[in-house]
């Protein structure tokens, strides 16, 4: 019996034996004729094959989060398929294709950039590269007392194509505006302001709406109580401009840049000013309480430059606006309010 078993266990051990030599020239040959590899898919589709998986991966993960390195201000690439990979035996004399895959990817990545807009009421005027770079910029306009500090704000931006960006100092001095001085212009004992320059009050008005050439800002806030064209018991022709009530004293600014051409009491406008504003347009401010500016003065756009009041032919405290292109009156609710 023990003779038996002997002979059975040797004939296990040769088996085993050939079994591991078989096992091992099998292995040896994949191992001579092939190489684990790994098929790379892109949206289900071979692209080809890596040896190095971590290593691809890693090359795209950076492209990823840093683009080319062409510019500082790439904050990431949007890559909508990224690769997936399955394990394989590959022959040996087939090549990886490392770089084409990740030209495959590259090809499909759109690229997008952080960079900060200074706005300026609202619009944006420049650009820089980062926060830090915005922050100086106000700052210094602050330091500088610039007449528009109050109305700069910055934006972060993320977009596909990357504005021209300016340096701190260069966007300081586009954006700086000096504060002008304000200067009340002559008033006599009545509360009547001594007229100086010339003005249109002709009842032309016209029902379209003329290409000025300039954006307007609101010159005040206020409740609108008389529109254009409309007919009224204490005046004899249709309503010139637009009436917006408001309380005596309330700021009145100028709706955009340009020379003031008339300042003073004019009839039933009472005290007014009239600024123009290059190709024939003009604004009209009347029944001021208080005008700040003389004729041939420069103002800029969002200058104080009245008090709202209620002089000349007025029920009440209002501001009367109009907007005359070569003299005639247009509707200023076809640019304001």
């Amino acid at each position: 019996m023990f003779k038996k078993i002997m002979v059975h266990t040797r004939r296990c051990i040769k088996f085993i034996i050939l079994f591991m030599i078989a096992a091992f020239l099998i292995v040896g040959a994949i191992a001579f004729l092939y190489k684990p590899t790994y098929s790379v898919f892109i949206n289900g589709e071979q692209v080809g094959y890596t040896e190095n998986r971590s290593n691809l991966q890693h090359k795209i993960n950076d492209y990823v989060e840093n683009g080319n390195g062409d510019s500082e201000n790439v904050a990431f690439v949007q890559v909508n398929n990224m690769p997936e990979y399955k394990l394989c035996l590959l022959k040996k004399n087939i090549v990886t294709n490392d770089d084409e895959i990740f030209e495959n990817i590259k090809s499909q990545g759109v690229t997008y950039y952080r960079y900060y807009a200074i706005l300026d009421n609202q619009e944006e005027k420049l650009y820089v590269s980062n926060f830090e770079e915005a922050e100086n910029v106000v700052n210094t306009l602050k330091e500088k007392d610039s007449s528009n500090v109050e109305t700069i704000s910055i934006v972060e931006k993320y977009e596909t194509e990357l504005k021209d960006l300016v340096s701190v100092d260069e966007a300081v001095s586009k954006l700086y505006i000096e504060k002008p001085k304000v200067v009340k212009v002559a008033q006599t004992s009545t509360g009547r302001y001594q007229a100086t320059g010339t003005v249109n009050t002709k009842g032309t008005t016209s029902s379209g709406k003329a290409n000025l050439g300039i954006s307007l800002i609101r010159p005040v806030s206020g409740t609108i109580t008389s529109r254009f064209g409309a007919g009224s018991s204490i005046r004899r022709s249709s309503h010139t401009g637009l009436d917006i009530a408001a309380p005596t004293g309330t700021t009145v600014v100028a709706a955009a840049s340009g020379t003031v051409t008339f300042s003073g009491y004019k009839g039933s406008y009472g005290n007014m000013l009239v600024i123009s504003h290059g190709n024939g347009v003009q604004t009209y401010y009347a029944h001021c309480s208080k005008l700040y500016v003389s004729s041939g003065t420069q103002v800029s756009q969002g200058q104080k430059i009245a008090s709202v009041g209620s002089t000349g032919n007025s029920t009440g405290p209002h501001l009367h606006l109009e907007i005359r292109v070569n003299g005639v009156a247009y509707n200023p609710q076809n640019y304001l309010y």
